[in-house]
């Protein structure tokens, strides 16, 4: 990376702050089309996470297919009625409420791109199933936040969704038993009925979130 004056630091930092404040979580897509290069690309960024012993603890299972998708959907819908008819506690629905939230979930079918993360609590970078990994979730975390940024870059809206218990995933995304499955990125674009909760344009300020020591 070539040197930059204090001035210009200051300022890509800014740009960056500001371009990612525009991000919110979608749940509403359309189904319009989003070349699978920007997916690939977004994901090669994702690989190039930092990572425990660069063991890479990782794999993106990316869904495109209509049967896989609403296979998927069956499933996690099938878990979140469970979780919104007694198993969440009355604390949490009542967070959870202001988003308008419940156990339908139209966009895992209607969204182009599902993107299935899987923590690889063993492989190593030889995928030989047998070596530990290490600071798994961290780093799985970790490349997934820059997954998020990339498509954002990119233009695309994007969702988080963690259905519970996800081991669904692992079966049908045909992944071995010591993946576990962290959550699916749902990719596309906003559908013209998208809004954004007032709720989640909360953000708490900068004094609040950083100490200085």
């Amino acid at each position: 990376m070539p040197a930059l004056a204090n001035e210009e630091r200051v300022l890509r930092a800014r740009n960056m702050r500001d371009r990612l404040k525009e991000r919110r979580s979608c749940r509403y897509f359309s189904d319009a089309p989003v070349p699978r290069e920007v997916i690939e690309s977004a994901i090669e960024a994702a690989g190039s996470a930092p990572n425990g012993a660069n063991h890479q603890p990782w794999h993106f299972a990316v869904v495109s297919s209509p049967e896989t998708k609403r296979a998927i959907r069956e499933a996690a819908e099938a878990e979140e009625r469970t979780f919104y008819s007694g198993k969440a506690s009355d604390e949490w629905l009542e967070a959870l409420g202001p988003l308008g939230t419940d156990a339908d979930k139209p966009f895992l079918e209607t969204a182009p791109w599902l993107i299935v993360v899987f923590a690889q609590r063993k492989d190593g970078i030889g995928e030989d199933g047998k070596t530990q990994n290490y600071y798994v979730n961290e780093s799985v975390g970790i490349a997934c936040g820059m997954l998020i940024t990339t498509l954002h870059e990119a233009g695309l809206s994007t969702l988080t969704h963690t259905p519970s218990p996800m081991g669904f995933l692992r079966e049908i995304c045909g992944r071995p038993d010591h993946e576990k499955p962290l959550m699916i990125v749902v990719a596309g674009l906003p559908s013209d009925e998208a809004t954004v909760p007032k709720k989640a344009t909360e953000k708490k300020p900068l004094s609040q979130i950083a100490s200085w020591l």
